[in-house]
């Protein structure tokens, strides 16, 4: 039962739903009645430039799932590429991409998921595969329409001594979820999962991962922010397992979340599997409003109320951002988040 199943047969039976306890926030299965038919075929030559372009050696549009890809990373070279997956219309579409970083190579992948004013169903996936002493950095900005359905599911293969980094941003959609799978092998690989959920109106995100500590000495930290109004919803599933031998693991988990309307929502589920007894994991969960007293101080320095709103929200977030590693790519992230902060 899968997403992308279900697009390809057509059969809207296939799609998660409520009763499935990875998706209970993420009703697929209620919210699609009838499957939508084959989304049309868009020139890639007509959408314009993408918000990482001017960043990147190589530029890759996968459009209404066309145009899948594989990006390939010899050893010891270096690349940055720039991902666009665009949705337009009211139909549905699903696209592979793998990605394969060799020996020692080095890849800053930026990713964008640009959607129209359409009900399009969207899915892509995504197999990474890490190599020994390689390194990826995956910036991801989530643009889709408000009436849009995406879904996004990374799976990571790591080796031992590589490392990944991950930064998500995203303004939510009708339904989206972005999920990151990764098999950690220990082995002194390191492994960093960020993500920043901004959303407002009805709007929905769901950021899931997943996370599998095989064998000795692995890191995980992982951060996750977000600030929801209106009656927006926001959902946060993160789980690490630490397996029977996968001594010496460090892994922490962290989700923070604002909540900046009587009806909007988060729902927040972190968790610790850990089954070995030599290890130092931990995670910390908070839901709140914005502080009163900073909100106060700010006001009686003149500010006027929204933008002082603003300011605190976009500090709250800008511990995320700021562990972007990439400057160029960190600063368009951090005036995306200020744009939609201020929206």
């Amino acid at each position: 039962m899968t997403v992308a199943a279900a697009i390809r047969e057509r059969d809207v039976s296939q799609l998660p739903g409520k009763r499935d306890e990875d998706w209970r926030w993420t009703d697929l299965r209620g919210l699609i009645r009838q499957a939508p038919e084959p989304s049309a075929v868009i020139d890639p030559g007509s959408l314009g430039s993408g918000p990482f372009d001017a960043l990147a050696e190589d530029v890759i549009v996968v459009a209404n799932g066309r145009g899948a890809a594989h990006i390939g990373v010899e050893p010891g070279e270096t690349k940055v590429v720039a991902l666009r997956v665009v949705s337009r219309g009211d139909g549905a579409h699903a696209a592979r991409v793998s990605i394969d970083v060799e020996t020692g190579g080095r890849l800053v992948l930026l990713e964008t998921y640009e959607g129209d004013a359409g009900g399009y169903l969207g899915q892509v996936g995504l197999l990474i595969s890490v190599a020994e002493n390689a390194a990826i950095e995956r910036v991801v900005l989530a643009s889709d329409g408000a009436e849009g359905v995406t879904v996004s599911e990374a799976l990571v293969e790591l080796s031992p001594g590589a490392a990944f980094a991950q930064t998500v941003l995203t303004s939510g959609a009708r339904r989206q979820r972005l999920q990151t799978t990764v098999r950690h092998p220990g082995g002194h690989a390191a492994l960093r999962l960020d993500g920043v959920y901004l959303l407002a109106d009805k709007r929905h995100a769901d950021l899931t991962t997943v996370v599998t500590h095989a064998a000795l000495h692995g890191a995980t930290e992982q951060l996750t922010k977000g600030v929801v109004r209106d009656q927006a919803r926001g959902v946060f599933q993160g789980r690490i397992v630490v397996a029977e031998g996968a001594d010496h693991t460090d892994a922490r988990m962290g989700h923070h979340a604002l909540i900046l309307s009587d009806r909007a929502e988060v729902d927040a589920k972190p968790e610790l599997e850990i089954y070995a007894d030599d290890v130092s994991c931990a995670h910390g969960n908070t839901v709140g409003a914005l502080d009163d007293e900073a909100l106060f101080y700010a006001r009686q320095r003149g500010i006027p109320e929204p933008e002082a709103r603003a300011m605190l929200t976009e500090a709250f977030i800008g511990e995320v951002v700021d562990r972007i590693v990439h400057e160029p790519a960190r600063e368009i992230a951090r005036a995306w988040a200020a744009e939609q902060l201020r929206a």
